[in-house]
């Protein structure tokens, strides 16, 4: 399991995370959200050490992560950014590869692994010779998450995986990643500003404000009991949200 216990981070004397306990039940999806600058970038980069807390720690399956433990322990967490993220000099097969490379596998067991993530993640195997200029908004996003898996690794946390695209290339990829969330039966941990979003993937919703968890639960928690006011208009500021009985029965 990863946990969060106690962490705080502040930038330049303003606070960007607060006091924060959180656990990420395995093999659940937990979807941050909140108004932007309110912290669910800054605690992905600390769950990955990425950023180091001024005070807390996490931990992965209770071992802290630290300067010492960060580099072992995430390879045991992949990170999907906005965009994938990728090197404009690689094409996407090596974009894919980079920890293959730098662990020294085999050429022949580094292939076999990104065909079959290609597979996994409905890329063509036509297009990975191709870089990322020469490939679209979704695909490239594709890319970045078969780089993430590449180590198949227990936790995948996703900083607004799908911001950048149009509309339709996004629902497309919503259901895609929601289909592999599930087969793979990883523990995810994604951030979004949309909370129809969070309703589509979430097992669980964390709202965060001003770097502290304001309410943790359920879409219909949210819509039903919130914790207060501004949950309230939080949800309500989701004009686009659209809740099925069974996403408000999460």
């Amino acid at each position: 399991m990863l946990s969060l216990r106690g962490v705080s981070k502040t930038f330049e004397k303003t606070p960007a995370v607060r006091e924060v306990d959180l656990d990420f039940t395995p093999h659940t999806t937990t979807v941050l959200i909140g108004a932007s600058g309110c912290g669910k970038s800054t605690l992905l980069r600390l769950a990955l050490g990425l950023v180091t807390p001024d005070q807390g720690s996490v931990h992965l399956d209770g071992e802290l992560l630290d300067a010492q433990s960060a580099p072992a322990l995430r390879r045991r967490m992949g990170y999907v950014i906005q965009d994938g993220g990728l090197f404009p000099h690689l094409n996407a097969r090596r974009n894919v590869g980079l920890m293959a490379r730098y662990l020294r596998w085999e050429a022949e067991r580094t292939r076999q692994r990104v065909l079959e993530l290609a597979r996994l993640t409905r890329f063509p195997e036509n297009a990975l010779d191709r870089f990322p200029v020469q490939l679209s908004g979704g695909q490239r996003q594709r890319v970045g998450l078969m780089r993430a898996l590449l180590l198949d690794p227990e936790v995948l946390l996703l900083d607004e995986p799908l911001a950048a695209l149009d509309p339709l290339v996004r629902a497309e990829l919503q259901d895609a990643l929601r289909e592999i969330f599930r087969e793979l039966g990883k523990t995810v941990v994604l951030v979004t500003h949309d909370l129809a979003e969070a309703a589509f993937f979430g097992d669980r919703i964390v709202l965060l404000r001003d770097g502290s968890v304001i309410q943790s639960g359920t879409l219909r928690d949210l819509v039903e009991a919130p914790a207060d006011e501004y949950v309230s208009r939080f949800v309500r500021a989701q004009r686009t949200l659209h809740v099925t009985g069974a996403e408000a029965a999460r």
